[in-house]
């Protein structure tokens, strides 16, 4: 008696079962025909709610132009660190430049400095025999 009833009171339930057990089945075979694409097909259907709206073709273009940002973006990311790299290398050989140059100016001083305290004691050697 009570198989009746259940019947009689839940028809919609057993069509929407139904209805869901399709869908499952589509599913599983969009799954075994095309597995690269699969979820974007039940991530569509999840969003439209399974009303069959063909939003594919919006959803790869979006891919597609997140690719193309993300390879642009590597690109200048890339390019700036090459720069960046490149403008160490070179400060690194304006420093070596420099220190070299100060080096040689310290030895040039070094050398004016004897001379000139030569000189000096020359002129007090000369001082003192006049």
């Amino acid at each position: 008696m009570e198989r009746p009833s259940l019947e009689i009171n839940l028809p919609d339930a057993h069509e929407e079962g139904k209805l869901y057990v399709v869908d499952s089945l589509n599913n599983l075979n969009k799954l075994n025909v095309c597995p690269e694409a699969s979820q974007h097909v039940l991530d569509e259907e999840e969003n439209t709610g399974g009303t069959g709206e063909n939003t594919g073709g919006s959803n790869i273009r979006n891919q597609c132009l997140f690719f193309v940002t993300f390879i642009l973006t590597l690109i200048v990311s890339l390019a700036l660190v090459s720069f960046v790299i490149f403008l160490i290398i070179q400060t690194r050989n304006e420093m070596d430049q420099i220190t070299s140059r100060l080096m040689s100016e310290k030895k040039n001083i070094e050398e004016l400095k004897k001379m000139n305290n030569m000189i000096l004691k020359h002129l007090n050697q000369s001082e003192i025999k006049e």
